[in-house]
């Protein structure tokens, strides 16, 4: 009987001992598309890296059958992208064109803007709840950002619109804690046969459950007129 006992005894205290062991294990990774990290037991590791997020080359179109210089996403960094990635990209994202088009036919509410780069991001249509609440969960302790990130700052433009900007590149890099996005863009008036074109890096600081925005490097706006980029 003396036996029997000592072997649970045991049995329990070993049983105990794992339950108390896994509640302080850090588990380091990247985060899908879709999934959240921001889980309490969950520890977001940063791995520097450079990685081009967004370019354009020629691509044709079966259904138009013709080339047009299209923007083309990084799908394979896409999988394993972080949290914190997703929400730097998606705040750059947010106010710059990016072959947006209407998904059927255009809502009343304008609510139905499917955007490349929201889409690759798995963050839903422009504007969205699911876009802008992932973004201001993000960007917590930044209330700059937050005020940008109100729905009525928020542009739904889609693309062949009149007046519009948009990417010509995006580049990632991550150092440590600091996330930095650069891009080049453009824009266009075409009432007005006015073009324009510039440079930013905006860079970004991890931290732990929230990124905030430290700058925004910006080149001098370059502007054309249609008989200039004849």
């Amino acid at each position: 009987m003396t036996k029997i006992v000592y072997i649970i005894v045991v049995a329990v205290l070993i049983s105990c001992g794992q339950r108390g062991n896994s509640g302080s294990k850090i588990v380091k990774t990247d985060s899908l598309p879709g999934q959240s990290n921001m889980g309490g037991n969950t520890h977001i590791v940063l791995v520097n890296k450079t990685i081009k997020f967004l370019w354009r080359e020629d691509k044709y179109d079966t259904e138009l059958k013709d080339t047009f210089y299209s923007i083309s996403i990084n799908d394979t960094f896409c999988k394993t992208i972080t949290d914190p990635e997703r929400a730097a990209l998606g705040y750059v994202a947010t106010f710059i064109g990016n072959e947006c088009e209407w998904d059927g036919e255009a809502k009343d509410d304008r609510s139905n803007l499917k955007c490349k780069i929201l889409d690759a991001l798995n963050l839903g249509y422009q504007c969205s709840e699911r876009h802008l609440g992932f973004l201001r969960k993000w960007f917590k302790n930044d209330t700059a950002v937050q005020e940008e990130l109100k729905v009525d700052n928020c542009p739904t433009t889609p693309n062949g619109a009149t007046i519009q900007n948009t990417f010509d590149e995006i580049i990632l890099t991550v150092k440590g804690n600091d996330i930095v996005v650069s891009f080049a863009a453009n824009g266009v008036n075409l009432r007005e046969g006015n073009s324009w074109s510039w440079t930013e890096s905006d860079h970004f600081l991890f931290d732990g459950d929230n990124i905030r925005l430290i700058n925004k490097n910006k080149s001098k706006v370059k502007h054309e007129h249609s008989s200039k980029m004849e």
